[in-house]
C-alpha cells in the first residue's frame, strides 16, 4: 500500500551568533513589527518564501510556515540580509536546526479505530472528546494522529525520513490490529 506524505509546516531555530539590539534593528529597518510590551521579538513575514521569522535579541530565530529545509535555508539567508543591511554584524554562515515538522499522508483505506485502539500500544482513543486515535512513537519520536478515513497528521518529527518511518509504523500497527477496513 503506497502513500503519499505531504508537508504542510516545518519549524526551525536559527542561530545568527550575535546579540540583537532590537530596537536599533527595528529603527534601521522596514517590513517588520515590533511590540515589545506584547511580545519579546521582531516579527518578519517573507513573502517568498512563504515564511515568518521571529528574531531575537540573543541573536536566534524561529522560523516557522516552511515547507522544505531549502525554504528555511532560503528564509535564514533573507534574514541575515536584513540584519546587514541594519548594520548588524552575523556569523558568516549562520547554522538552523529543525525543531518540528508538521505533515499528513492518507493510507487509502478506511480504519476502524476501536478494533485499533483495543489492540494497540501507545494509542489514546477518546471519540467524545476527538475523532482521532492519538499514536505516539519513540523512534523516530513523533506523534500520529490517526482518524477513520485513512487520513493521519504526524508531528514531532525532525527529518523528512522520521516521516516516512512513523508512517510505515503506523501503517503496520493498523495491519497487525487487522483495523484496515477493506
Amino acid at each position: 500500500m503506497s502513500y503519499k506524505i505531504a508537508i504542510t509546516n516545518m519549524v526551525a531555530e536559527a542561530d545568527f551568533g550575535v546579540t540583537i539590539d532590537l530596537k536599533d534593528f527595528v529603527s534601521k529597518t522596514d517590513g517588520v513589527e515590533y511590540t515589545p510590551e506584547i511580545f519579546s521579538g521582531v516579527i518578519y513575514r517573507l513573502h517568498e518564501p512563504k515564511i515568518t521569522a521571529l528574531i531575537f535579541s540573543s541573536g536566534k530565530s524561529v522560523l516557522t510556515g516552511a515547507l522544505s529545509e531549502e525554504n528555511i535555508g532560503v528564509a535564514v539567508d533573507k534574514v541575515k540580509a536584513k540584519l546587514l543591511e541594519a548594520g548588524i554584524k552575523v556569523k558568516s554562515t549562520p547554522c538552523f536546526e529543525v525543531q518540528n515538522i508538521v505533515a499528513s499522508a492518507d493510507l487509502g483505506s478506511k480504519i476502524n479505530l476501536d478494533q485499533l485502539a483495543i489492540e494497540s500500544l501507545n494509542t489514546e482513543y477518546e471519540p467524545e472528546q476527538f475523532p482521532g486515535l492519538v499514536f505516539r512513537i519513540e523512534n523516530p519520536k513523533t506523534v500520529i494522529l490517526v482518524f477513520a478515513t485513512g487520513k493521519l497528521v504526524l508531528t514531532g518529527a525532525k527529518k523528512t525520513s522520521d516521516l516516512y518511518a512513523a508512517t510505515d509504523k503506523t501503517r503496520d500497527m493498523i495491519t497487525d490490529s487487522n483495523a484496515f477496513i477493506r
